[in-house]
Formats: C-alpha cells, sequence, structure tokens
C-alpha cells in the first residue's frame, strides 16, 4: 500500500464489506484492466458533471486512466456550463422542502433545478449558445459536419470561451478530452438543452438537421474504435444507468451477432455504480450475469456491482487509480 495516498489506505483499511468493500474491489479490477494494456470506456449518467466530477475525472483522462467516453448530451453541455457560470449557480440544501409556487419562482429566475443545485438559465445555456450556434453554422456553409461532441471540442479550443471562466480550468473534463481529442459517443444527444436549441434553429430552416451527425453515426464509429483497440481488451466502467451505459455497451453482441463477427471480443471488465432495482425490470438495475445472456460479457469477465450514489462512489474509486 505504500506506493498509495491516504484516501486509497483509507478505503482498503476500512472499506472491508457489502457496498464498500464491491468498490475497493471493482478499483483494483480497474487498475489491474489498465496494467494488463486493456483500454478503459466510463459512462457518465445523471447529472454527474453538475456534481463537479470534473474536479477529478478530468485527471484520470490527462492520465490516460479513460480512453473513450460515452456521456449524456446533459453531461457533455453542463460541464462546460459550470465552467463558465459556476459562481452563477445557486445550492438549494433543502429542496425537498420546496412548494410548488417555491419550484415557479426558482423557473422566473433562470434557475433550472438538479435536485440541491440550479444551474442558471442566462448565464449557462444563453452564453453558451452564442459560440456554439456560430460554430454550427460556420460548418454547415462550408458543408461539413461532426458530431456533438466535437462541435463542444472546437468551441473549448477555439477560446473563444475564455473571458467567461469561473472555475480553474484542470478541474474541466472536457477541456481535459478535448486537448486530448478523447474519443467520445453522446447518444440520444438531441435530449439535451443544446440539443434542444439545435432543433429550434432546424425548425426555423436555420440549420440542418444532416450539420449534425448522428446516433447510427456514432454507433458505427464505436464499431470501428472498439475492432481497433480490443487486442488486449476494452473494460466497461458505468456511473449510473440509462442511455449512456445501454448504447455503448451493445457494441459488442451487434458485431458478434449481426455483422457475424465471430472473433469479437466480449467487454474484458464491467463495473457499474447504481441504485435501480433489479426487480422492477430495470435494464440499469439489471446484474452484470444478465448480460452474459445478451452477449456483452463473458462468463469470466470480471463483474462489480456497486449499489451506492455515483456522487460518493466515483471519486473514491478514482482517487484510488490516481494513487490519492
Amino acid at each position: 500500500m505504500s506506493n498509495k495516498g491516504p484516501i486509497s489506505n483509507f478505503i482498503q483499511n476500512y472499506y472491508l464489506h457489502f457496498n464498500a468493500a464491491a468498490l475497493v474491489d471493482a478499483a483494483k479490477g480497474y487498475e489491474a484492466q489498465l496494467q494488463s494494456g486493456a483500454k478503459m470506456l466510463v459512462s457518465l449518467a445523471g447529472a454527474m458533471s453538475t456534481a463537479e466530477l470534473g474536479k477529478i475525472f478530468a485527471e484520470m483522462i490527462r492520465q490516460d486512466k479513460v480512453h473513450i467516453v460515452s456521456c449524456t448530451g446533459a453531461n457533455l453541455e453542463e460541464d462546460i456550463m459550470n465552467l463558465v457560470a459556476h459562481s452563477h449557480y445557486k445550492r438549494v440544501p433543502n429542496y425537498r422542502d420546496l412548494t410548488p409556487q417555491e419550484e415557479w419562482d426558482l423557473l422566473e429566475n433562470g434557475l433550472n433545478r438538479v435536485t440541491d443545485t440550479c444551474i442558471p438559465e442566462e448565464e449557462a445555456f444563453r452564453r453558451l449558445q452564442k459560440h456554439i450556434v456560430k460554430i454550427w453554422k460556420d460548418a454547415e456553409a462550408k458543408g461539413e459536419r461532426y458530431f456533438p461532441h466535437e462541435f463542444m471540442y472546437k468551441m473549448l479550443l477555439s477560446g473563444v470561451l475564455e473571458e467567461y471562466y469561473e472555475i480553474d480550468l484542470k478541474d474541466s473534463w472536457m477541456y481535459a478530452a478535448a486537448e486530448k481529442n478523447l474519443p467520445m459517443v453522446v447518444p440520444g444527444w438531441e435530449d439535451s438543452t443544446m440539443g434542444n436549441i439545435f432543433a429550434s434553429y432546424v425548425l426555423k430552416g436555420e440549420l440542418k438537421a444532416s450539420t449534425m451527425k448522428s446516433g447510427i453515426e456514432y454507433m458505427t464509429f464505436l464499431a470501428d474504435w472498439y475492432t481497433d483497440h480490443s487486442e488486449k481488451g476494452i473494460g466497461f466502467f458505468q456511473i449510473g444507468g440509462g442511455i449512456a451505459g445501454d448504447f455503448p455497451i451493445c457494441v459488442v453482441p451487434m458485431l458478434y451477432q449481426d455483422m457475424e463477427r465471430t472473433d469479437t471480443l466480449f467487454w474484458s471488465y464491467f463495473c457499474q455504480i447504481s441504485d435501480s432495482t433489479t426487480s422492477y425490470g430495470s435494464y440499469s438495475g439489471a446484474v452484470p450475469n444478465e448480460k452474459i445472456t445478451w452477449g456483452k460479457l463473458d462468463i469470466n469477465t470480471p463483474k462489480y456491482i456497486i449499489e451506492s450514489d455515483a456522487t460518493i462512489v466515483a471519486p473514491l474509486i478514482f482517487a484510488y487509480l490516481l494513487d490519492m
């Protein structure tokens, strides 16, 4: 343990049973994957960017402990919103006590609530909108098409947002990803604020839907990426459930069954941090063994499920991997 820092030593000393032990086992399994030369996909669901996971996830990206990300459109944009509007966010620790009138008052004040944190519409959404729309329109004028995350990378790397930065740039995982041109898939991007804004410009006739690459193109990109990088294995670290996890994990059975490439390797590691209940027929709550029946995981794939809060668990696992 001597090469690890105090957080890593603490969890190894005291996280010995139940979900705590699963956390440590999963962290050690993730580390073993990296040591064997395997790649790792991390999927981000929920509101992990608004939870400021970037403060530690950015360092995971910089240290090459993440090789591809699958995230929702919300997580894609909300990290950048936090970067440019952090001081305008409002925390509501008593959110469980709010009346419908108090919720309406937040809306009237341009504050969109995610649990205990309100995202400021004017400073966050609109601040990004004027810059990203220009990038969309410039691409279309040149006959170019890009993925949602590629447009975001262009905006970050262009420097147009620098005047707005309100947190340390090293705490933005999207900026770390942009600097590395990290591969990414953003399934269902249309279900996000920027996706809605893009759709509004299509409705107004100011943009073509085809200027934005689609989910099917994300899947075909992922199929090629998986094929090219799976020689030593690719692990799957899933934070939460939903489309961010459901979409990319399907690439393996798609290649094996639908493409009939029977030499396709299964995912070499699987961990999910989840609070979803298995008995409700929820895919997000399905135990890893169920994924064997779908041709996603092998009998021998190391499998971990941590039934807990990702905002608590993920930073601890990342701290272990960063020797903190």
